[in-house]
């Protein structure tokens, strides 16, 4: 195995090369991004979004939200700067399937 950026050569698999630091392969997870929920929302989808960029339970992310809100207010500030600064979610739009059209000659055979 060899490094893609300095060509040092390491025996075993390694993650990072220890001499330069650079990654020696590239991850095929994509980097999540942090963005309001589309589809898990009760007022904006602020904390569906932090739910799904953690991996947990909305309605977990939810009763603390509300916690931070009853204890000095921190929670409605933050929430309202979420609002504002998090990005919507990337609609996803299904490919459009379309039915093949009858040929002509089927339609004159039928007949």
């Amino acid at each position: 195995m060899f490094c893609p950026q300095c060509g040092r050569e390491y025996a075993q698999r390694v993650n990072f090369c220890c001499h330069c630091g650079a990654a020696m392969f590239a991850s095929a997870m994509p980097r999540k991004k942090l963005a309001r929920s589309r589809t898990d929302k009760k007022i904006a989808g602020v904390c569906g979004g932090f739910a799904e960029y953690l991996d947990i339970d909305s309605s977990l992310v939810r009763i603390i939200w509300v916690m931070l809100a009853l204890v000095g207010g921190w929670g409605l500030i933050g929430y309202l700067i979420a609002w504002i600064v998090m990005p919507e979610e990337l609609a996803i739009q299904p490919a459009a399937v379309t039915a093949p059209s009858p040929s002509p000659q089927a339609a004159t055979n039928q007949g």
